[in-house]
């Protein structure tokens, strides 16, 4: 396991490649300069220790001290030593809906954005509990298991977008059969499924879902993301823009919430539904609710000491730009013997 000290360096990169960038406009300079001088073969013959390659080598090492450089003061550290620490918290699960209805902006900058930050938000109050994340459109989809680790729980989310799944649908059935075998704690007495949609669902069968749920002994709370008065879903072809879906009438969709739907799911498997507009009150209650419930001890494994490895990089940088300033851009005897980059450079 490793963590970065400050990742934020890493765009120190950024100038590699604009060193190399530098490096072939002065090369193309020079060759201007040296065309308007005069002959080639006599500018060569005036100049004869001049190396050719060893700018080259020498931009090289320049680089390869910067991206250390850079690497160094990210400071990346790895996991020296695993300790055991027992935790008291809920399981919960949290189920995304990805359908192409998420993408209308009647909340802003779209529903799937605002669920997604809804979740992210949620995350940082949390301390303990373990979290897992389900995806659903046509089908659901297991996107993060059951962990402690918020960090990949946030970078799962990252990723999700509707084009995640290509069917198309929104089967909040399926999302909740999928959340009932997704706790792998069955010893656990209260286990949460937050669903987070716009309540658009095309398919029967959520009845018994939320049922086998409410057995299982998981309490669903619904989050409705969007609003009753709607919008159109807009229509993207290879990342652009085209229009809005329209229906075989040729007609634009609008896409509205469906709380009621979502106010049902909630109430047959003891939980509540609320409005996902404000971000404030939405993660106030869901931390609330979890506050409330009996927490379960369980163990988990985390890295408690890391080391420090900027050193190593450090060295290398430092190594890379001694080598850079003692090579010379004249020819030396050593370096023609080496032949690394032609074996007719003293014929150059």
């Amino acid at each position: 396991m490793y963590e970065l000290d400050s990742p934020y360096y890493l765009y120190l990169l950024i100038t590699i490649p604009v060193v190399i960038l530098l490096f072939l406009a002065m090369i193309a300079w020079r060759r201007r300069a040296r065309n308007r001088f005069g002959d080639m073969a006599l500018v060569r013959q005036m100049a004869p220790e001049r190396s050719v390659n060893k700018p080259l080598l020498k931009m090289i090492l320049a680089s390869v001290a910067l991206a250390a450089l850079a690497i160094a003061l990210v400071n990346p550290k790895i996991g020296s030593r695993l300790e055991t620490v027992k935790r008291e918290g809920v399981d919960i699960v949290f189920a995304l809906d990805v359908s192409k209805s998420m993408l209308a902006e009647d909340i802003q900058p779209n529903r799937l954005a605002k669920a997604k930050q809804l979740i992210s938000r949620t995350l940082d109050e949390l301390v303990s509990d373990r979290v897992g994340i389900i995806i659903y459109a046509g089908q659901a989809y297991p996107q993060l298991p059951i962990t402690t680790d918020y960090g990949a729980a946030r970078l799962f989310l990252k990723s999700v977008d509707t084009e995640i799944i290509p069917t198309q649908g929104t089967a909040i059935a399926e999302a909740i059969e999928l959340a009932t075998d997704y706790f792998d704690d069955k010893d656990q007495k209260n286990r949460v499924l937050v669903i987070l949609s716009d309540g658009e669902d095309h398919e029967e069968g959520y009845d018994e879902a939320t049922q086998k749920a409410r057995e299982s002994g998981i309490t669903i709370l619904t989050v409705g993301v969007g609003t009753e008065q709607g919008a159109p879903i807009p229509d993207f072809r290879n990342g652009y823009q085209v229009g809005y879906k329209r229906d075989d009438r040729n007609e634009v969709v609008v896409s509205r919430l469906q709380a009621d739907l979502l106010k049902e799911i909630s109430s047959e498997a003891n939980g509540q539904y609320v409005n996902g507009g404000n971000t404030r009150q939405v993660v106030k209650f869901l931390m609330d609710t979890v506050e409330e419930m009996e927490k379960k001890e369980f163990e988990s494994q985390v890295f408690s000491d890391y080391e420090d490895q900027f050193q190593w990089f450090l060295g290398i940088a430092l190594l890379f730009l001694v080598l850079d300033v003692f090579i010379l851009e004249r020819k030396t005897q050593w370096f023609k013997n080496l032949q690394l980059f032609d074996k007719n450079e003293n014929d150059k």
